[in-house]
């Protein structure tokens, strides 16, 4: 076994790695970027490294420095975490080259799978079902076009070097394909170096259920499924194991074909076998095809972890020193059922857009499994994932596991961002999902159902008035009266007036928009007009927040603080900080509703911004490789007359 380690990553997986290396009695080396100074994975390991600048590419992604890092240091191998260089084989032949011990599989294996339309190739030598499509070499326009055809549609184009949903586009109709090829190898290209893209048979009613493997290089076993069907724009947002509906027979097929799969690249370490799934007439055998191997350990790990009692990490690391497999495939025991939600700062009724802003209260719940990278303080960065955490739950069954989830994520608070939190609670108590009624198209479908924000009841505006007021818990009751005005106090909110009357010890009567709610403190919890609210009062600096009831209201006490910016629909504004990749228009151009008016790269993705309304063009006030903060002016389209 390793005595010292260097971790080539940040945030909750660097986290991760480092506490079973604590178990172990493994020294761990951190790297950070200016930008993670002060971050969670720093102050864990037992050195730590600076490495460069806050973009990716000054720091996170030079190879170089963090083998150059972890020589420095003593550490005898790097772990590479997830994204970043985790995949990277030219990274893996470095570390090798340096005298290190890479904590993965081989640089060949890497290659082996890491274009998607090789990695097919060599599966169906291999006996592993593939998805019909073209994978070849020719990119022209027209002759992608015309495979297309022959595949028929709807067709799907994938980046042969993607992953997380980069450089990938549905599409529905031959006459959308020019534009959907366009946008996706510009995307790959960014994301990837490489536009190259494959085409392939979209399926109607998929469900993406994925099989963890592990091999020594010589011999691999499975540790079952996952399924991540529950998706929005190819990210996934809930994954649970095992796969709603399984039967002995597809799983025992699945498993084969993930088996022979990892075996016949020689492959060492965690790996996932991604399969399509048709879920149109239940799991079928003959059902499945590959769509990708991810060489490295998944963001989803844990959840196989829970079914399997086995610690991912720990065989990383014991099969990355000399050992062979812990375990046979007879003694990986399936026991229960589990989930893990990926927790996100992003404006979910803005279209999922990912915010940034310091976390300034942060608290997981008891009982539940939470991996993160952050802590109380801390600020999501534009430059990374905004992810804030995973949560996890296990128990004997799916339904109880469910129940399990939902009361997580109504536990779990986070003020300071705006979250994916409600979304998450929605989908948890959605009564298809319950009944495992699972495929990638379900959150689209209902999305509607599921982002839709309740407005503030009377319940919620008391709670937020008792917070207002410095009574959140309980408190001195007269706190900010004065003895000339003992009867009532005006409070102010974002949409709320209120007026407040302290009616005892441990309660008050609060009337808004002519509706009294008589409120009480019983054992830590506010009762409203008799009924205990649910709800947990939060205060942080400017804002007060309600959490539970399955929501989070975010409430702006002086609605005069608010920070103002440009509205309507003659500016384009950035809707969070980020690079301009590319700018469509020119002043006096002609755009209708819709039109593309310029690309936005921020947090790993593209975005695009289009004209709110027909028009024409005064002023396009950025260009290309211009950095911008959000509510950054980009476009400014003429006034309408009068």
């Amino acid at each position: 076994m390793f005595t010292k380690i260097l971790i080539a990553n940040r945030g909750e997986i660097a986290c991760r790695v480092i506490d079973t290396c604590r178990r172990l009695g493994v020294q761990t080396v951190a790297v950070y970027s200016d930008a993670d100074a002060h971050a969670r994975h720093v102050a864990m390991a037992d050195e730590a490294v600076h490495i460069g600048g806050p973009a990716p590419k000054d720091s996170y992604l030079k190879g170089k420095v963090i083998i150059a890092a972890a020589k420095a240091t003593g550490a005898q191998a790097i772990h590479p975490g997830y994204g970043f260089l985790s995949e990277n084989p030219d990274f893996v032949d470095a570390v090798e080259a340096a005298g290190l011990t890479f904590i993965g599989p081989s640089a060949k294996a890497i290659r082996a799978m890491g274009l998607k339309d090789a990695a097919k190739a060599l599966m169906e030598k291999a006996g592993v079902p593939v998805v019909p499509g073209y994978h070849g070499a020719d990119q022209d326009p027209d002759h992608l076009a015309k495979e297309a055809g022959k595949i028929g549609y709807p067709a799907l184009i994938k980046a042969v070097a993607g992953g997380g949903g980069k450089g990938m586009r549905l599409v529905e109709a031959p006459g959308a394909f020019a534009a959907a090829l366009e946008s996706a190898q510009g995307e790959a290209r960014t994301a990837f170096g490489n536009p190259d893209v494959l085409i392939e048979k979209y399926i109607q009613q998929p469900r993406h259920i994925e099989l963890q493997v592990f091999g020594d290089g010589t011999r691999a076993v499975h540790l079952y499924e996952r399924d991540c069907s529950l998706q929005r724009r190819h990210q996934k947002v809930i994954e649970e194991a095992p796969a709603p509906g399984m039967t002995p027979e597809m799983r025992a097929a699945m498993g084969e074909a993930a088996v022979r799969a990892a075996e016949a690249i020689g492959y060492a370490g965690a790996g996932t076998i991604e399969f399509i799934v048709d879920g149109s007439d239940g799991l079928r055998p003959d059902r499945f095809w590959f769509m990708e191997m991810n060489t490295r350990l998944q963001v989803e790990h844990p959840v196989t972890e829970a079914i399997t009692g086995i610690d991912l990490v720990e065989w990383q690391l014991r099969v990355a020193s000399g050992e062979p497999l812990p375990a046979t495939q007879d003694e990986i025991q399936l026991n229960g059922h589990a989930f893990e939600a990926r927790l996100y700062a992003e404006d979910v009724p803005a279209g999922f857009l990912p915010a940034t802003g310091t976390l300034a209260h942060l608290k997981f719940p008891a009982g539940a499994r939470s991996e993160t990278g952050v802590r109380p303080g801390d600020t999501i960065s534009p430059w990374y994932d905004p992810m804030i955490a995973k949560i996890i739950v296990h128990g004997p069954t799916r339904d109880i596991s469910l129940t399990q989830l939902a009361s997580a994520l109504d536990a779990t608070e986070v003020a300071g961002s705006v979250t994916n939190l409600a979304f998450l609670a929605a989908l948890a108590r959605h009564k298809g999902f319950a009944k495992g009624e699972v495929d990638t198209g379900l959150i689209a479908r209902d999305l509607a159902s599921l982002t839709e924000v309740a407005p503030a009841d009377l319940t919620v505006k008391a709670l937020a008035s008792l917070g207002a007021a410095g009574l959140a818990t309980g408190g001195a009751p007269f706190a900010g009266f004065a003895l000339w005005q003992p009867l009532g106090r005006k409070i102010r909110l974002d949409g709320i007036d209120a007026i407040l009357e302290v009616t005892g010890p441990a309660s008050a009567r609060i009337t808004i928009d002519g509706q009294t709610a008589d409120c009480r403190l019983m054992n830590g919890q506010w009762w409203v007009n008799g009924a205990p609210s649910g709800g947990r009062i939060v205060l942080t600096p400017g804002h007060v927040s309600i959490f539970g009831r399955g929501a989070h209201y975010f409430i702006i006490p002086d609605p005069l603080a608010r920070e103002t910016s440009a509205t309507g629909s003659d500016l384009t504004l950035s809707p969070m900080p980020g690079l301009v990749k590319a700018v469509f228009v020119t002043a006096g151009q002609a755009v209708a509703a819709g039109d593309r008016l310029a690309v936005l790269e921020a947090m790993k993705m593209e975005h695009t911004l289009t004209a709110a309304r027909d028009g024409t063009v005064a002023e396009v006030l950025v260009t290309a490789g211009t950095q911008v903060e959000a509510g950054a002016a980009l476009v400014r389209l003429e006034e309408v007359a009068e």
